[in-house]
């Protein structure tokens, strides 16, 4: 493989971002984008590496294009290349919908393998952005974690424009999903609209420091996720959580608390609104009822209420 130019500098982020990566051998999960070929074409040179490639059937000719990725990551030197086609619902809407069934299909794949994902730079600013305008809480903000096992992104420090140049510079011609010029999307105006003007007013640079700024708000979550791994152990009790221990507690670590527990018990796409409902009934309780958060069940809500000084989860048919 030519190692020069920008297929040199890629193949360098993807090595470094290795030496956290467990294995002898790894995945790439393969969509025939830019970002994804170039990812594959690197990996590939540098361990076995077998490319994943997932047929959501959303668009017309989308079998036509997982075969081509097949061919692409065939010829760039992977041990092997499956496609996987999936069915996607449509719970949370067709993004999140999709995203389920990708992660699906390539966890049921992998065969223990670690997996390689094409997430750019240029994906973490969006990322950021999006998070700072739905208003959810610094863990929103902090973006996608580099590694984050089974899962790997390599390119979070490269920008979109390398990962097109080590396509051109291979003579490769990757496939242009129609989704990613569709303003529809809010991430697509984000991606051609909100961010040039940025880097226009703010004189370049707006990327690098979105991402900057997601590195060290992960590291905060991070550390304040540990010691909440903690409090949350010593406010347990077999009904639910003591809220005489919570409530001393600061209040960015007890919120953390109150998440983690309603996560183990169930609930799913938390909000910050539903977070803090359930907060007041450690530090503002005045004998008000349950909250109702968020919870994968069917046909039934997931509540959480206090109860003799204890914070309880039960469930009620819709």
């Amino acid at each position: 493989m030519d190692r020069t130019g920008a297929v040199a500098a890629l193949r360098q982020a993807v090595a470094a971002a290795g030496q956290s990566i467990d294995g002898s051998a790894w995945c790439v999960a393969l969509s025939g984008g830019p970002d994804s070929l170039a990812l594959a074409a690197v990996a590939a040179d540098l361990r076995p590496t077998t490319a994943l490639i997932v047929d959501h059937r959303l668009q017309a000719g989308s079998d036509t294009v997982a075969e081509t990725a097949h061919r692409h990551a065939l010829a760039l030197g992977c041990v092997a290349a499956h496609v996987l086609s999936v069915d996607v619902g449509r719970a949370g809407g067709p993004e999140a919908a999709a995203r389920q069934a990708r992660y699906g299909a390539l966890e049921a794949a992998r065969d223990g393998a670690p997996v390689l994902l094409g997430h750019t730079l240029d994906d973490q600013a969006e990322t950021v952005l999006l998070g700072l305008g739905r208003g959810s809480g610094a863990r929103s903000i902090a973006g996608m974690r580099a590694h984050d096992p089974p899962w790997h992104r390599p390119l979070l420090g490269v920008r979109r424009t390398l990962t097109h140049a080590v396509c051109n510079e291979l003579g490769l011609t990757p496939w242009q999903d129609p989704h990613n010029s569709d303003r529809r999307f809010t991430r697509v105006r984000l991606r051609h609209e909100v961010l040039p003007l940025l880097e226009d007013v703010l004189g370049g640079g707006v990327a690098e420091a979105l991402a900057r700024t997601a590195t060290a708000l992960r590291e905060d979550t991070e550390t304040l996720d540990a010691l909440a791994g903690e409090a949350l152990a010593g406010a347990r009790t077999e009904a639910g959580l003591d809220t005489a221990r919570l409530a001393p507690l600061p209040d960015a670590l007890r919120r953390r608390v109150i998440r983690a527990w309603l996560l183990d018990g169930g609930a799913c796409d938390l909000t910050d609104i539903q977070i803090r409902g359930v907060d007041r009934l450690v530090t503002a309780w005045r004998g008000q009822g349950g909250v109702a958060v968020g919870s994968g069940l069917r046909k039934q809500r997931l509540f959480a209420a206090r109860r003799n000084g204890v914070l309880t989860m039960h469930t009620e048919p819709v």
